[in-house]
């Protein structure tokens, strides 16, 4: 097991409560965090984000390079189904189907 060290930071008292529980709930601490982030700068030889001074744009660019990335997963989904044939109707008479056939299978609850 590497030896550790102590790093002492300073940091806003509310900002560390909502990267706790930020972090918390993707399952980890502070520190594993900071550790996470620490090894991917070394890994990367950089910050391992972007850092802007208008993060509406970059945001904007986020948004749409994941936008094209999810439907290129889609697409790419849909052809290995098979379904990369269907119409938006095909699609909404699944869809209405699915509902229908999970209607027909839910448990009655007495009241």
């Amino acid at each position: 097991m590497p030896e550790t060290t102590n790093l002492n930071i300073r940091i806003d008292r509310d900002l560390k409560n909502e990267a706790e529980q930020v972090f918390g709930e993707l399952g980890m601490n502070l520190t594993t965090a900071i550790t996470v982030f620490v090894r991917q700068a070394v890994r990367q030889k950089k910050i391992p984000f972007e850092i802007a001074l208008y993060p509406e744009e970059v945001s904007r660019t986020v948004a749409l390079s994941d936008a094209v990335a999810a439907s290129h997963r889609i697409w790419q989904a849909s052809m290995l189904h098979g379904t990369d044939h269907l119409s938006l109707d095909d699609i909404n008479d699944e869809i209405a189907a699915s509902r229908e056939a999970k209607r027909a299978h839910k448990p009655k609850v007495d009241s």
